[in-house]
């Protein structure tokens, strides 16, 4: 439940980061270039400015980007030198690709795809690469987000280290749940979870609405991407906006924008990434959407069987072995619901499901544990509100080409990464 105070969330946050800056000496910012981490730097530099400070920006290039988010990245960083210790990482890392089954994933800056490169390697002085960078965690073709775990304790020198992160819960069911879910924290503060022995991600603005970050930017005219300009003049809606990495399951929307707003760009994007085009020409559609209708004659079960039985054998393999664990976790380990989502379940699926009757630790410890007896094949009242163990869930984890299975709350694993290695080498040359 959201518990509104009386403050703005602009004051809210200032007094959030000048929490941060009174306890910690070493600060860095995640900045990718979009609205949210551009208005979180940009109340951080003024911060800083104001005390005399220096602090750290992280921003990892992910090669694929639009010329005005790196001419936005280039104005933050250069005009604000006095305060920012910028980082440019050029290192090749793996994302998930989720418009392809033969390559789930791409590797951005790897060499040897550098005849290809959407973008030539940048030359400023703060971009590290495999020539010269002094990362002692880095490991070649790392997982973005194993990467973004290390760097903060590199960054701290082992010194108590935060790392702000514009993340908003109002974008996502997943990150409001990343805040409100049992961690460890900084000192009781809901906005921080510890990240490593010596460092905490702080999310000081994770209760500002998009709107709020606009009505920030007009006010005391900040800077900020120009791609939103033409997002907006293309009629994109201000909550559907995205300029991240463009390969995954929530900014593969945009792609066809990327077509149109810079065509030469795309053509190199085609040639680079496997399945871009793909995903230009059927994302929104009833291939690649959320409204996916069952074929006829079909169950989800029977549907799921059939996908499975289509895909390349390690791929099929993959998924099997993430089902099997997702369903393992609802018959045995459960997962707390809302009381008015259990009594729906116990009067529309009583054969289904077991109620524990006992309370989850996670939030509040006001919901109690429900645990699947069989799957379902599918529940539409709820199927859109809430993860459930259905049939329809595992197939539209295969339709979607979600590969790590994001939408089934499975993360990027040491082992995972190695499995999607084996299988992007076996196709290479296809």
């Amino acid at each position: 439940m959201k518990l509104y105070l009386k403050e703005n969330v602009y004051d809210a946050a200032r007094q959030r980061i000048a929490r941060i800056f009174d306890d910690f000496r070493y600060i860095s910012i995640a900045f990718s270039g979009g609205k949210d981490s551009g208005v979180l730097l940009n109340l951080c530099i003024d911060e800083a400015r104001k005390r005399g400070r220096r602090i750290g920006v992280l921003f990892i290039d992910l090669e694929a980007f639009y010329k005005l988010t790196i001419e936005f990245v280039e104005r933050m960083i250069f005009n604000n030198r006095d305060v920012v210790e910028p980082c440019w990482v050029c290192l090749p890392m793996e994302s998930p690709n989720s418009l392809s089954y033969l390559e789930p994933t791409w590797i951005w800056w790897d060499p040897e795809k550098k005849p290809i490169w959407v973008r030539p390697m940048p030359q400023h002085d703060c971009v590290l690469n495999l020539d010269n960078h002094t990362f002692g965690f880095y490991r070649r073709n790392m997982p973005f987000e194993e990467f973004i775990r290390h760097y903060a304790e590199w960054y701290g020198r082992g010194k108590p280290t935060a790392c702000l992160i514009g993340l908003r819960t109002d974008e996502s069911l997943n990150r409001y749940r990343a805040l409100t879910c049992e961690k460890e924290n900084y000192r009781g503060l809901i906005y921080s979870t510890r990240n490593g022995r010596n460092s905490y991600n702080f999310y000081p603005l994770y209760d500002w609405r998009v709107e709020d970050i606009w009505t920030y930017n007009g006010r005391f005219e900040k800077d900020y991407n120009r791609l939103y300009d033409l997002f907006y003049k293309a009629g994109i809606s201000i909550h559907r906006m995205r300029v991240d990495e463009p390969f995954g399951n929530e900014a593969k929307a945009g792609l066809n924008l990327f077509r149109v707003i810079e065509p030469d760009t795309w053509a190199r994007v085609v040639n680079r990434v496997s399945g871009a085009n793909f995903g230009n020409l059927y994302t929104g559609t009833r291939l690649l959407g959320n409204n996916y209708r069952l074929p006829t004659n079909h169950t989800w079960k029977s549907f799921t069987k059939f996908l499975l039985d289509t895909l390349p054998p390690e791929t099929a393999a993959h998924y099997r072995r993430k089902f099997v664990k997702f369903i393992r976790y609802w018959n045995r380990t459960g997962c707390p619901l809302n009381s008015d989502y259990v009594e729906f379940l116990e009067k529309e699926h009583p054969d289904k499901i077991e109620n524990t009757h006992a309370f989850s630790r996670r939030g509040s410890g006001d919901k109690e544990v429900i645990r699947f007896r069989k799957i379902a094949d599918e529940i539409p009242e709820l199927d859109t509100k809430k993860d459930l163990l259905t049939w329809k869930r595992m197939a539209m984890c295969i339709i979607k080409n979600d590969f790590i299975c994001r939408s089934l709350s499975f993360g990027v694993t040491q082992d995972l990464t190695r499995r999607q290695k084996e299988l992007i080498e076996k196709y290479r040359n296809l």
